[in-house]
């Protein structure tokens, strides 16, 4: 697939979240000073949207709304139970103005 353009870099502010959809991926866009990242948007523990979950910038973690599962944006990886499977994260980057997300 490749490289799909998510947003323009000027709409997600710090401590933003925004969800994309693209065929079958369900991904959640966050920002977190200057570093945006991009990951599943599903938690993988129970069927809950992440996109309406707490960032925590300190930890630079997305926390879920149901049962409070915790997710390195970097790298996917749960911090604590009950999810223990991480989520799949995607490479992002910037270029003029807009956000990108590499889908394959």
């Amino acid at each position: 697939m490749g490289w799909i353009r998510v947003c323009d870099e000027n709409s997600l502010n710090d401590g933003d979240i925004k969800e994309f959809d693209h065929n079958n991926a369900n991904i959640l866009i966050a920002r977190l000073k200057d570093k945006i990242f991009a990951t599943d948007r599903i938690c993988t523990h129970a069927y809950a949207d992440l996109s309406t979950g707490f960032l925590n910038e300190e930890e630079k973690t997305i926390t879920c709304p149901l049962h409070s599962s915790d997710f390195k944006l970097e790298d996917g990886i749960p911090q604590n139970p009950p999810a223990e499977t991480p989520l799949k994260t995607y490479d992002v980057k910037t270029e003029d103005n807009g956000v990108y997300v590499l889908i394959e």
